[in-house]
């Protein structure tokens, strides 16, 4: 380990001047060392250390923390309980800066853990906590893999998982990252079950709302295979859902009609709705065509003859449909476009065209080892 250590004196004598320390600052601790020992020291200064909050600059207040981190790593084998107390009083630090003095030291006690140590994941959960409270998450956070692999040789519970994923959404969309929230979202509604789906429906319901909400997110189809989203089936929001992921625009608006309180109640706009189904019924509608006009979009997503270039513009903007607008001839001709929608057909196709590349290839190898194999016999025959 990796262990900072700020006084050079024994860790008795330092138990009892940061008890003498806390004592003289007013706090309720006496200023003898415990009979018991170090380990019961250490319990009791860590449940008056935040007293340095309020009576000592922001250096003093980390060379104390860093000397408690320093005692309870070097000495105590039963420390699970007291680093997990110590965490809880830093994650309670009454102002930004001094949330940013602990978090310096909760960084320093989370590398200095060992790396199969329980603990680290303990450790990282409060990291999160403070980095996201104090604006500064993307020091300890920058993607799930990396946050994963943290934890290779003490991997966490499915249940300890699920509450890291609760608190870095939470942190994230504080942190105005509500792309990467998303993206956790999923990864928390993947560890269920279909046994335990139940559990969270309403984690569910606010993954569906998100990314319906979020004007750059148009694939959903992956959402709907989830299993708490799964438990949904049947409710007006799974319902809703499944239009965004395979109906046309018409059905959307059917649906509004209906609809339309329960709609405005989830807090979505109908006409950020309404511009979201128009691309993506364009989408669909482009996935076979290489060219379509102005008048059969106009209609199909119900514009007003001025608004379908404008419309064009946007979906190109999106970079969902490859695509040149020719005002000219009152067409758009389609180079490509993303599906909507990636079931097993569009496996099986992926499928064929990898292995007609593949034949290719191995064509073109043969033919230009042909060729390679008569370049040699003529040098031969001259030579």
């Amino acid at each position: 380990m990796n262990v900072p250590v700020f006084i050079d004196i024994s860790l008795e004598e330092q138990a009892e001047e940061l008890r003498a320390y806390f004592k003289s600052k007013g706090a309720n601790i006496s200023e003898k060392r415990s009979e018991l020992g170090l380990e019961d020291d250490l319990k009791k200064i860590i449940e008056v250390c935040d007293t340095c909050f309020t009576v000592a600059t922001e250096s003093e207040v980390e060379g104390i923390l860093n000397g408690i981190v320093s005692m309870s790593l070097v000495t105590v084998e039963s420390r699970d309980g007291l680093i997990l107390s110590f965490c809880e009083k830093l994650s309670k630090a009454p102002t930004n800066q001094l949330g940013l003095v602990c978090l310096k030291v909760l960084w320093s006690l989370f590398m200095s853990l060992e790396d199969n140590s329980t603990m680290r994941f303990h450790v990282y959960y409060y990291l999160v906590g403070v980095a996201g409270r104090t604006q500064m998450l993307n020091t300890v956070y920058k993607d799930m893999a990396l946050t994963k692999n943290m934890f290779n040789k003490a991997p966490p519970s499915s249940e300890q998982m699920q509450q890291l994923y609760r608190l870095l959404h939470e942190m994230l969309l504080l942190n105005g990252k509500s792309d990467d929230a998303g993206r956790v979202m999923i990864e928390l509604l993947g560890t269920y079950t279909t046994e335990n789906a139940s559990q969270a429906k309403e984690e569910a319901q606010r993954c569906i709302i998100a990314s319906l909400a979020d004007p750059n997110t148009f694939l959903l189809d992956h959402i709907l295979q989830l299993k708490p989203v799964k438990f949904l089936e049947g409710q007006l929001i799974h319902q809703l859902l499944t239009i965004f992921v395979r109906e046309q625009l018409e059905a959307y608006i059917k649906f509004y009609q209906t609809n339309k309180d329960f709609v405005d109640g989830l807090g979505l706009k109908h006409e950020d709705n309404l511009r979201k189904m128009r691309l993506l019924s364009f989408m669909q509608m482009a996935e076979n065509r290489s060219e379509i006009s102005f008048n059969e979009i106009r209609q199909a997503m119900q514009l007003n003859e001025n608004e379908v270039e404008e419309f064009l513009i946007d979906v190109i903007k999106t970079r969902l449909v490859r695509a040149k607008i020719s005002q000219g001839d009152g067409v758009v001709y389609v180079s490509s476009t993303m599906h909507r929608t990636f079931g097993p057909g569009d496996w099986q196709q992926l499928h064929s065209l990898l292995l007609g590349w593949k034949s290719n290839l191995n064509s073109v190898k043969e033919h230009l080892a042909h060729i390679a194999s008569t370049q040699v016999e003529l040098m031969h025959k001259k030579n």
